[in-house]
């Protein structure tokens, strides 16, 4: 059983993503939900987070849809350093300041700003050590930054019972034509 499952996957300049108007971003947001009940059936209490914008911030967005109807379900957002944020533009910033400020739990694991890559390694390892599962919106053949998480979530769960759970381009483009479906009927 899941109590608590790391959610991550792509920056939104990955997949084209320049706005949060972007028709894609539904289609994300519904395969995360899907993927959160089936979870949330078997026990899912948290929901932990890096604080990248993106499939995280989508994710976030997808819980606080959920919590009404599941008002147990919590998020926690836990970032590799202080002042994430701080090179990002306005927009971005509010949405992340907005994420953190609702947040059930937040914390900086480093305790201080940026200073190597060191810092988002040892966030990853953490993170998985303190999950029982992986939610990644990642496809194997188009690569970009969560490839190494899903590294290093595979290594981690060929010497333990870590879960990793996939949505892929295939995942969205069915979603996609669901919702075409569904329009005809």
């Amino acid at each position: 059983m899941l109590k608590n499952i790391l959610v991550t996957g792509y920056k939104p300049h990955e997949l084209g993503v320049f706005d949060e108007k972007h028709p894609g971003i539904p289609f994300i947001k519904k395969a995360i939900k899907r993927q959160l009940l089936t979870l949330l059936e078997d026990g899912l209490e948290w929901v932990i987070v890096s604080g990248q914008l993106g499939v995280e911030t989508w994710a976030i967005d997808t819980v606080l849809e959920l919590q009404p109807e599941f008002p147990d379900l919590k998020y926690a957002v836990i970032t590799p350093f202080l002042e994430q944020e701080k090179n990002w533009n306005d927009t971005k910033k509010e949405k992340y300041h907005s994420m953190v400020a609702m947040a059930d739990y937040h914390i900086s694991l480093t305790k201080k700003p940026y200073e190597a890559p060191w810092q988002f390694i040892e966030k990853d390892k953490f993170l998985l050590r303190n999950t029982d599962g992986l939610l990644i919106v990642f496809d194997e053949e188009t690569g970009g930054s969560p490839k190494y998480m899903m590294e290093l979530a595979r290594k981690y769960a060929e010497t333990t019972d870590y879960e990793i759970f996939t949505v892929n381009a295939f995942d969205l483009q069915l979603i996609a034509e669901e919702e075409m479906w569904e329009r005809f009927d």
